[in-house]
């Protein structure tokens, strides 16, 4: 059987991201809980993938710098690589739910228009 993915979006959910955008900066600490749920996910046998605006070539030029301060601040704060989490992405992966602090969610879209007409 393939293994079932959850994607987690970085800023707002594990990142506590409490002033928003900031230059690029990450510079809260994580997100209260976030550290051992997703430790539970993979003990559980997901797939667990951070995605994130951060690695788009629209919003950073140089994706593999921001790669790499996501993986050191992660490291920083005690999130292990096949430990909490797989992978990190731009790319919108396949996956059995996202977690993302800015979604909304799709019922029908007469609701989907109350929030935008």
């Amino acid at each position: 059987m393939k293994q079932k993915a959850i994607c987690i979006d970085f800023d707002g959910v594990i990142h506590r991201y409490s002033k928003g955008w900031q230059d690029g900066s990450i510079y809260d600490p994580p997100m209260k809980g976030a550290r051992d749920q997703m430790e539970r996910m993979v003990e559980k046998g997901y797939k667990v993938v951070i995605f994130t605006i951060r690695l788009n070539p629209e919003v950073n030029e140089d994706t593999n710098l921001e790669k790499n301060k996501m993986t050191k601040w992660l490291s920083e704060n005690g999130f292990e690589l096949n430990k909490h989490y797989h992978d990190i992405t731009a790319v919108k992966p396949n996956a059995l739910v996202y977690i993302d602090d800015r979604a909304l969610r799709f019922t029908n879209w007469t609701d989907i228009s109350k929030y935008f007409l």
